[in-house]
């Protein structure tokens, strides 16, 4: 296992590295006794990025958080936070990061406002900025109006919320949210959605772990999959579905259609499929060879009249199945 005097070996080079990227993990292994829970992962993540962390429970996602949150001493390999050594600096680490674990503790005697406040002295915002930073964040946060409110009283989303506004009062560039979508309604897993995209337009760095895929999907920059410890894929969506040779489904509506003009389509390369439905055509199209902005060009030069053109969303959880077997480890 490492402790604190293996990594005083890192080189001025590998710790450089680092500082160019928010995070990054060189042959990470966390292991419990003879239990292998995270099995040599390596990843970079550049600063400003969406990441979407996601695998079955059991995949060794919660390890590795606990790892970039400092929580989780023992482990083999690197690990560093905007350039900062996690076992050398956790401390430094802690000042530039913000951890939303996937639970809510106890406080059943505060209020949003005393909760924030009690935070906010633990990070050692200074006291004559406390009370603009508190409001700063309530605000972002739409939870103004909740400031006085129990903390225990609060629904889960509210609980969301305030646990995200707690970790932005030291302003850190880096968010580690775990499961911040989880137990909440649909509405509030929009409402998240969109403070999450604030966030990131600010210039957050921000990982998610997280099992709703969809709503990664909607959100990410780029995503890493999980699974028995191990990074079975990562790269954008689009990087991973060609990579899958997984088709994409665009439904078209032809002003001029006829059985001459659907064999031109056809004809059109990555082309795999053309169905003719009542109002529409759907077409399958390997990505990996056509681009959607080709597909148009290729519909246009076989003289189609296009009245609709819609792409439907990449599906992560047919990403998701293909490449992992729904195993935990």
């Amino acid at each position: 296992m490492s402790t604190a005097d293996d990594s005083a070996g890192a080189t001025p080079v590998q710790q450089q590295a680092g500082g160019r990227m928010a995070i990054s993990l060189r042959n990470l292994w966390v292991s419990y006794g003879n239990f292998d829970a995270v099995k040599g992962i390596s990843l970079e993540i550049p600063r400003g990025e969406v990441f979407g962390f996601i695998g079955p429970n059991g995949a060794g996602k919660s390890s590795t958080f606990r790892v970039l949150a400092t929580l989780q001493r023992k482990f083999r390999g690197q690990a560093y936070v905007c350039g900062l050594d996690v076992l050398r600096q956790p401390q430094q680490v802690r000042d530039v990061m913000g951890f939303v674990p996937d639970f809510f503790g106890v406080y059943e005697d505060l209020t949003a406002l005393e909760y924030l406040h009690f935070f906010a002295a633990a990070y050692k915002v200074p006291a004559t900025r406390r009370k603009g930073v508190i409001d700063d964040v309530l605000t972002l946060t739409d939870m103004s109006h909740k400031a006085e409110s129990p903390v225990d009283g609060l629904s889960r989303g509210m609980k969301q919320r305030l646990a995200l506004a707690r970790v932005l009062l030291h302003d850190p560039q880096v968010l580690l949210l775990d499961e911040p979508s989880s137990g909440l309604d649909p509405r509030a897993r929009i409402e998240m959605r969109e403070l999450l995209k604030a966030l990131k337009e600010m210039g957050k760095t921000i990982v998610i772990s997280s099992h709703i895929l969809s709503e990664l999907g909607q959100l990410c920059t780029r995503i890493g999959i999980v699974e028995l410890g191990q990074l079975v894929a990562e790269g954008s969506l689009q990087e991973i579905y060609r990579r899958l040779q997984v088709m994409r489904l665009i439904h078209i509506r032809v002003e001029n259609a006829s059985a001459e003009l659907e064999q031109r389509v056809r004809e059109i390369p990555g082309v795999a499929k053309v169905e003719t439905q009542v109002d529409r055509w759907a077409i399958s199209l390997h990505e990996d060879q056509t681009s959607l902005a080709e597909l148009h060009a290729g519909l246009v030069d076989a003289g189609t009249r296009l009245t609709m053109f819609q792409p439907e969303a990449m599906d992560m959880e047919t990403a998701f199945m293909k490449l992992t077997e729904g195993r935990t480890i």
